[in-house]
């Protein structure tokens, strides 16, 4: 079976590799020997042609991948939730108008609202915080490395970690067993299905993401010019005035991107919601019903859940996409 599996991965490598190869030697091979030949009284036209046609050649296996599995599920998706389930008897907007009635799922937006206010806004915090401290520290390398860690984990790995962290048992959770030290006989439920729970799976997604936003934002801080520190400096301005009224402004275009670039990863974001409070109503977020519709055959409302998620991000790409060309001009 493992055997198989190495077999399998590296055919897969040299059938990809060489098929790529194969799709460019030929197609240019074809260009430049048979559309555009470089001969004749029309050879500069033809290699003008030829030049012109080139880049597209190399950008469309990524156009086509791109086209394939997403611009098509994407319009299938939308298709699929004005034309089967509920809609199929009846206006097409039925699949939409039955999930809004849905309490579990009010339940869930309110849940992704939830999520969006608040690991964002603490992720960006917390690595900006984190940027700012290490780079003062002599042993701050290996003290970014640390807080970077969590991001080479799986949010099923990440899940499973907390989950111990979460842990009733006394003498399994680390919470509890931090209670026993203090005299606590008992363990306590952390996770037992209230909206306020969330906040511990939120903990989870903030944990990852703080590393990756203070790389950034590390980055963007080395960036700012040492003269206007420096006259802050001159000025009578204190550590505190310097960062907030110095440093920040000069990096809010960055704080801004890696804020949106975790927005969008959050409402999208399924596994550490399944993997820790999916059998509860009250944490459920759109992605994970969603799931569960998907499941159990009803199309209509999961792929109309899938298209609200859709118009909820993509407000947020296109001012992250915005953001991204103001900061390269």
């Amino acid at each position: 079976m493992f055997d198989s599996v190495i077999v399998s991965g590296i055919a897969t490598i040299i059938i990809g590799v060489g098929g790529m190869f194969a799709y460019f030697w030929l197609s240019n091979l074809f260009l430049d020997k048979v559309l555009f030949p470089p001969t004749g009284k029309d050879i500069g036209r033809n290699i003008n042609r030829a030049n012109m046609v080139r880049p597209w050649l190399f950008l469309f296996p990524a156009i086509f991948a791109l086209g394939l599995y997403l611009v098509v599920p994407v319009f299938y998706s939308a298709w699929l939730s004005f034309t089967s389930g509920v809609a199929a008897e009846g206006s097409w907007y039925r699949n939409y108008s039955e999930i809004f009635q849905n309490e579990t799922f009010r339940v869930s937006l309110l849940n992704n609202l939830l999520w969006v206010l608040v690991v964002p806004a603490a992720s960006t915090f917390f690595g900006l915080v984190a940027a700012q401290l290490t780079d003062k520290l002599s042993w701050g390398n290996f003290a970014k490395s640390l807080i970077f860690m969590p991001m080479a984990i799986s949010f099923v790995g990440a899940s499973l970690i907390w989950s111990f962290v979460y842990h009733p048992d006394i003498e399994i959770g680390v919470i509890n067993a931090i209670r026993g030290l203090f005299g606590a006989e008992e363990g306590v439920t952390l996770i037992d299905g209230q909206i306020v729970d969330s906040f511990l799976l939120m903990v989870v997604l903030i944990w990852i993401q703080t590393g990756f936003a203070m790389v950034i934002l590390s980055a963007a801080l080395r960036g700012v010019p040492e003269e206007t520190i420096e006259a802050a400096i001159i000025d009578g301005a204190n550590p505190f005035q310097i960062f907030f009224r110095i440093k920040v402004p000069q990096i809010i275009g960055t704080i801004v991107v890696v804020w949106t670039t975790i927005t969008i990863l959050v409402l999208k974001v399924y596994d550490i919601v399944a993997a820790m409070g999916n059998q509860y109503r009250n944490l459920e977020i759109l992605p994970t019903q969603m799931m569960q519709y998907f499941d159990s055959g009803n199309y209509g409302f999961a792929t109309a859940i899938s298209v609200v998620i859709m118009i909820l991000v993509l407000p947020v790409m296109v001012w992250n996409i915005r953001q991204a060309r103001a900061e390269t001009r």
